[in-house]
């Protein structure tokens, strides 16, 4: 049973001890209640099971052997008791407003499936002078269809399905794209709701050999508007 006001948060890590403990402290700031937050340790070695257990039983956590971070997001849905769920990366920031005003939208419009929000763009402080002016990124806000933006109702998320885990890059933006093939209904606030982390150690960054993985996505999503299913060998197909 599904608790119907209550927001699940869930955050998956891996090798994060560095910036989850901000990353939950900007969870329990929010100024919505009820909420419960979820952390799902995707086998990490370094120590961030340690960081999470600083917050004790305010923040609930399990470990799963390392399968990326769709497995981990799905591991904590099947733990989520909300009937709404939230998702913020282990290295991003909410702002305290956050769930509030995606509620709010949600009262406002009884029809909505799930509300997003734009994203400011910052620098982590303890990136290096070299390799933060390497950067190159916006400086302003953005709209946000990225999972520490999404406030979505459980039983919406369950008609599209589960983030697949056979993608290295874009697992969200395959998601996405179900859900609009879905029909489902949703908003872009025009607030800033979450900050991402700019650092060496981006997910975009580590897994650059997987670019493919977008352009195999909105192949597949092209394939399902046009009613063929994907053939087993289109992954190589869109490689070669």
């Amino acid at each position: 049973m599904t608790d119907r006001s209550l927001v699940s948060t869930i955050v998956p890590v891996y090798n994060c001890q560095r910036y989850l403990p901000e990353a939950l402290e900007s969870v329990l700031a929010q100024t919505y209640r009820p909420i419960e937050a979820i952390v799902v340790d995707d086998g990490s070695t370094d120590g961030s099971a340690e960081a999470v257990q600083r917050f004790g039983p305010v923040v609930r956590c399990c470990w799963q052997p390392h399968s990326g971070a769709s497995a981990a997001r799905n591991r904590g849905v099947e733990m989520a008791k909300g009937s709404f769920l939230a998702f913020l990366d282990a290295d991003d920031l909410w702002l305290e407003a956050k769930l509030a005003l995606q509620m709010a939208a949600f009262d406002t419009d009884p029809k909505l499936d799930m509300v997003f929000g734009h994203v400011q763009q910052f620098p982590s402080p303890d990136l290096e002078g070299s390799a933060r002016a390497r950067l190159r990124y916006s400086d302003g806000k953005i709209p946000g269809h990225v999972p520490s933006t999404m406030l979505i109702r459980r039983e919406a998320f369950d008609r599209v399905g589960p983030f697949e885990s056979q993608w290295r890059l874009g697992e969200f933006m395959d998601w996405y794209l179900r859900a609009l093939d879905r029909g489902l209904h949703g908003l872009m606030l025009p607030d800033v709701l979450a900050n991402r982390r700019l650092h060496a150690d981006n997910l975009g960054i580590r897994e650059r050999d997987s670019q493919g993985d977008y352009l195999r996505i909105l192949k597949a999503s092209l394939d399902r508007r046009r009613g063929r299913a994907p053939r087993p060998d289109d992954a190589r197909e869109t490689n070669g």
